[in-house]
């Protein structure tokens, strides 16, 4: 499977615009220019969770990736005009030191990099240890905290990483900062270009929710908004594919096709739902991968129990990297995400349905 110059195109506006929690303005305008257009009502809750709706009869079902990607706030500056800054997901002290990052004012964007006391000066007890975001600090070349503040600056600024999207050699491996989760709405978005027109069993609503890193929040906004009769998460899982990884605790491979979740810490898919997609996927000689993850969450685990219960199933992709300024994922496992779903939601009519839902 190749990319055409408008799939590529379209991956590197998603990846390259900012959307951290509660900051997905950007993000959000890119998945709606793109989504617009393909369907016949655009829905959204009030967080700014977005989808677009194609057919009008038949049972309802949800597709949704996350727009937010991990992030930081200007919490303070101090005198001599460095930023001090909290985690807006989750972070690991070892990936985030000498990184840039882009702190998004009203005046403009700034470019600052993260920094910390000098290994050269630690103990040797300190250098052990994984360096605390309390601790780091974010260098802009203020000199002052005035100084900082002329520049733009104020506290409850959002900071981003910075990184942008880049096809590595081969073609089918894609870099970008933020495939937690722009892959999951890669993935939504393609599924309805390719459903548009077309005449669905079903009314889809396939788009991207917002603040997912921070306690899948607009997860739970948009799935009581739409209330579907079944649901879909896309989002991406940990690869287990590179040096030193435990395969007994990450066995998904990149290429090898997209994760259908069997367990994580927020939800038991749904046993039928499951069952069904995966013999979609044999019948149809789509490679997947199967995901049981003791640790993570994804929207999954709030659309799923939203009213009396909502048959509920996560299709990912591998990634590598992921809570980062850098992932990659595999072309051919997005496409193929695509496929499956679209086969899986063409199938989806009112009597297929009502055979899933309960035991």
């Amino acid at each position: 499977m190749s990319m055409d110059d408008k799939t590529r195109n379209f991956m590197k506006e998603l990846t390259n615009a900012e959307g951290i929690p509660g900051f997905e303005d950007r993000a959000y305008k890119v998945m709606r220019k793109t989504i617009e257009p393909m369907s016949e009502e655009i829905v959204t809750d009030n967080f700014g969770s977005i989808t677009g709706r194609i057919g009008q009869s038949g049972p309802k079902v949800l597709l949704a990736g996350h727009l937010d990607e991990v992030g930081f706030i200007v919490s303070s500056i101090t005198k001599t005009g460095f930023i001090k800054f909290k985690p807006l997901g989750g972070w690991w002290g070892h990936v985030m030191l000498s990184q840039r990052v882009k702190v998004m004012t009203a005046k403009g964007d700034l470019t600052g990099v993260i920094g910390s006391k000098a290994p050269h000066v630690l103990a040797p007890e300190e250098r052990k240890k994984v360096l605390t975001i309390d601790k780091m600090f974010i260098d802009i070349g203020a000199t002052s905290d005035e100084e900082a503040r002329e520049f733009g600056v104020e506290i409850g600024d959002p900071i981003c990483p910075s990184g942008d999207f880049e096809v590595l050699p081969g073609g089918k491996m894609l870099l970008a900062r933020n495939w937690d989760n722009r892959a999951g709405c890669y993935v939504a978005a393609k599924v309805l270009e390719k459903l548009q027109g077309q005449q669905l069993p079903n009314t889809l609503y396939s788009g991207a929710t917002v603040q997912e890193e921070v306690g899948l929040r607009g997860a739970q906004t948009l799935i009581q908004t739409i209330k579907p009769d079944i649901s879909f998460a896309t989002d991406v899982g940990v690869a287990g594919d590179t040096p030193g990884m435990n395969q007994e605790a990450a066995n998904l491979e990149l290429g090898k096709g997209p994760i259908i979740g069997f367990l994580d810490r927020s939800m038991i898919p749904h046993r039928k739902l499951r069952d069904f997609v995966v013999n979609l996927a044999k019948e149809n000689n789509i490679p997947f991968q199967r995901e049981l993850m003791s640790g993570g969450a994804t929207d999954g685990g709030k659309f799923h129990i939203e009213g009396s219960g909502i048959p509920t199933l996560v299709v990912s992709v591998p990634s590598r990297y992921i809570h980062s300024h850098v992932s990659i994922v595999h072309l051919d496992d997005l496409n193929h995400a695509v496929d499956l779903l679209v086969h899986t939601i063409s199938a989806l009519d009112e009597q297929t349905v009502q055979s899933i839902k309960g035991l």
